[in-house]
């Protein structure tokens, strides 16, 4: 039943949004098309992405059968701008704030932010400077994402309650795309590696080496709108924390251009199989702004 809500919620807001969307084609392209992860803005120009995820769970790789459901919502805040000639440098900053429930509460809960002792924590959790750079001059859909996450929470839980990891982050992400001829079907790949660092009793993470592939398959029925199906899986490597773990996902959503300078999109994940981790699903809708 929570499930089917959320789906409900989510297909609802998109499907609203896009009522109020302008019609017209765009036939030079559009930013959801042409301005990938693997592109970067000019100079002088801003990039601002709103992504929210939430994460719920009643199984795990920890026991057999249904768990009391737990809930875990992420909302990422991500602002660049451009710097520099020929669109290869671009500097921001990234703000993360988190609001987790669990003991079988309802998945919406995580919007109460009621902070129930022993059920409930949200707050800010982290925040990192960041840069995009582009390493090879003559491949433009080649880039790296590094960031520098510095934790704002001072204990990882409280009361049985999990907020987010108490350590330092050191994040690096390599992306690559390549549009077909056609301009119809554009595939688009992803490295992220995550270096965990700081005191052992802090976190469950920290010295730990976390790399995680992704691919999206997307297809454009037109400029302004595309369908897409993913894969990832991810790996948290034990360098010293006595603890490792993995995960596979499975899904796919869709994104929509809706004015020249912002488009939104919906996601969906499973997560299928691994090992020392939660067998829940994500749901997820941003907005991204580039002017």
């Amino acid at each position: 039943m929570e499930t089917k809500k959320i789906i409900v919620t989510v297909i609802s807001l998109f499907v609203l949004v896009i009522g109020f969307a302008q019609e017209q084609e765009e036939s030079q392209g559009s930013v959801i098309q042409t301005l990938t992860p693997s592109k970067l803005i000019g100079k002088g120009q801003y990039d601002i992405k709103w992504f929210n995820n939430l994460y719920t769970q009643t199984e795990s790789t920890f026991s057999d059968g249904d768990e009391p459901r737990q809930t875990f919502f992420t909302s990422t805040l991500e602002a660049y701008t451009g710097v520099g000639a020929n669109k290869r440098w671009n500097l921001g900053v990234i703000l993360e704030f988190r609001s987790n429930v669990i003991a079988d509460r309802s998945a919406l809960d995580v919007f109460s932010f009621d902070g129930e002792s022993g059920t409930a924590r949200s707050g800010f959790t982290s925040f990192a400077p960041s840069v995009k750079f582009v390493p090879l001059k003559s491949v433009n859909n080649f880039s790296v994402q590094s960031s520098f996450f510095i934790p704002l929470v001072d204990n990882e839980s409280e009361n049985g309650v999990f907020l987010d990891q108490d350590g330092y982050i050191w994040q690096n992400r390599f992306f690559y795309d390549h549009t077909f001829p056609g301009n119809k079907f554009q595939i688009f790949g992803e490295l992220n590696s995550e270096l965990n660092f700081g005191e052992e009793e802090d976190s469950f993470a920290n010295n730990s080496l976390r790399l995680t592939p992704g691919i999206f398959f997307s297809y454009f029925p037109s400029s302004k709108f595309t369908v897409l199906a993913l894969a990832q899986h991810s790996e948290l490597i034990d360098l010293g924390n006595d603890f490792d773990q993995s995960f596979t996902a499975l899904g796919g959503g869709a994104k929509y251009q809706l004015t020249d300078e912002l488009n939104i999109e919906a996601l969906y994940t499973n997560f299928v199989d691994g090992d020392n981790t939660g067998l829940g699903e994500t749901f997820n809708i941003g907005l991204r702004a580039v002017f």
